[in-house]
């Protein structure tokens, strides 16, 4: 049987990453739990988290810091990359008719990422499973 591989979504890696995250606690044991899984980031995830942590109003990390952060995740023996290959259109097509604005883009594209994979998304954010529809065993929210 093949290890489940999850993917990171931003509002985990930022929760994970910060120990004053009102959902660190929460994050941390859910990987502690997926130790014997495949998990990571992807590019989105990485630029995301970066955008997050380095903005003065939240993470208030230099780049250097944050960068270090992303390296260190990446050093750890359950940790793999997922590269992204498709475009918009084609990562999205499954749910395309479920996307109906904005603050949608990126989440679609990593349930998107998730589903061509076959893995799973790890989010905080409940309506990504609405989102996913039919599609919904390849989302997990942490709650």
């Amino acid at each position: 049987m093949s290890k489940a591989r999850y993917l990171l979504d931003v509002n985990v890696l930022v929760a994970l990453t910060d120990e004053d995250h009102v959902h660190h606690k929460l994050a941390a044991k859910w990987l502690d739990g997926a130790r014997d899984s495949e998990w990571g980031v992807c590019a989105f995830t990485e630029a995301g988290f970066l955008r997050v942590a380095t903005n003065p109003k939240a993470g208030a990390h230099t780049v250097e810091e944050a960068t270090a952060v992303l390296a260190s995740l990446a050093g750890q023996p359950s940790y793999k990359f997922w590269p992204i290959s498709d475009g918009w259109v084609d990562l999205v097509a499954p749910f395309h008719d479920r996307v109906f604005g904005h603050q949608q883009i990126t989440d679609a594209y990593l349930l998107g990422l998730a589903v061509k994979e076959n893995g799973v998304l790890v989010t905080m954010d409940k309506a990504i499973k609405v989102l996913a529809g039919k599609y919904g065993r390849h989302v997990l929210v942490l709650a």
